[in-house]
């Protein structure tokens, strides 16, 4: 078994540079969604945190960033959500397409007002 990195920017440097730049992507936009956000590495990938909660873990792969868990959400975001959807809880983003940048934003902001609720 590989040692769990103890870092996001350990996790993320473990990866290709076109990987490493889409993963450091996507924690940016996590952290910018998340005011006042933490990370830490939970279940071996990042976390960006809110509060004592989590508000989302994110993992790259070779097809794919993952963003989990993401919630079924209400309409019209669903929809938008749903091509993306891999299982009920996961979202894959591909590395052949272009990140979401603002769905990813939209994403983080649900989720950011659903652990508020």
């Amino acid at each position: 078994m590989a040692e769990q990195p103890a870092s996001v920017d350990q996790y993320i440097a473990g990866f290709p540079a076109d990987v490493q730049q889409r993963l450091t992507r996507v924690r940016t936009i996590l952290n910018e969604a998340f005011a006042g956000s933490s990370e830490l590495i939970r279940y071996g990938m990042p976390a960006v945190m809110l509060g004592p909660r989590y508000g989302l873990h994110f993992a790259g792969w070779k097809k794919h960033i993952g963003l989990y868990p993401v919630p079924v959400f209400d309409e019209p975001l669903e929809s938008e959500v749903a091509p993306y959807r891999s299982g009920k809880d996961s979202v894959n983003l591909p590395h052949h397409k272009p990140l979401p940048d603002e769905l990813i934003v939209r994403i983080a902001q649900a989720i950011a007002a659903k652990r508020h609720e």
